[in-house]
């Protein structure tokens, strides 16, 4: 059986374990953390020391949009990624819109001090730093998002795709920080995101990872 290597609470780790469920792909799950000192084992299949790294057999692969290209291409049915051109692109720039650009907010600012932080490190969260991420360096992100959202469910093409699993994914962190995006400044995307995170292949990880934070207070 395929193992994902990576901590669940990652979102790039999520990405791909979301991708899988969607694809109906059984794997096991290795509970790598991305800190040193990292083991040489590890080293060898992600040089960059990153989490997650997909193995199947003797073959593997780091970072999770290589990852999910390659599972596309390996179980094309569902197609998770769209057909049309203009689509593809679009859907590309969404997934990587949120692994490069939401989670600098996302991640460093919001969820790992008071979650991480607080749970792993026994560290008190700045709040006063948090809460001015979540008033001024937030908001931008939601509003484009707001403006991006049709009157479809999905972001693109009309059919549920990499570019949901990808911006869905940052908002479970987030989540798990206690930030939600404000139903009556942001409606479309409040309802999309509740939309995302309805969905099984969400859901069941983001209960089982609220069950671990849980286990950790």
């Amino acid at each position: 059986m395929a193992i994902v290597h990576g901590a669940s609470a990652s979102p790039f780790v999520r990405k791909v374990r979301v991708f899988l469920a969607e694809k109906g792909v059984p794997y096991e799950l290795n509970p790598v953390t991305p800190f040193p000192p990292l083991k040489p084992e590890f080293k060898q299949i992600s040089p960059l020391g990153k989490i997650p790294v997909y193995q199947d057999g003797a073959f593997s692969v780091p970072d999770s949009s290589v990852i999910c290209a390659y599972l596309e291409r390996k179980h094309p049915s569902p197609p998770l990624y769209p057909q049309q051109h203009e689509d593809y692109a679009r859907a590309l720039w969404f997934e990587e819109w949120a692994d490069g650009g939401l989670v600098t907010v996302a991640g460093p600012k919001i969820f790992f001090p008071r979650v991480i932080g607080v749970l792993l490190m026994k560290k008190p969260a700045d709040e006063e730093a948090v809460t001015k991420a979540i008033r001024e360096d937030l908001p931008p992100y939601l509003d484009y998002l707001e403006g991006e959202l049709g009157d479809g469910d999905w972001l693109v093409g009309g059919r549920f795709s990499i570019a949901d699993i990808g911006v869905g994914s940052q908002f479970v962190n987030l989540k798990h920080a206690g930030v939600t995006a404000d139903a009556a400044r942001w409606p479309k995307l409040a309802a999309y995101v509740d939309r995302v995170h309805s969905r099984p292949s969400f859901k069941a990880l983001i209960e089982e990872e609220s069950k671990l934070f849980s286990s950790l207070k």
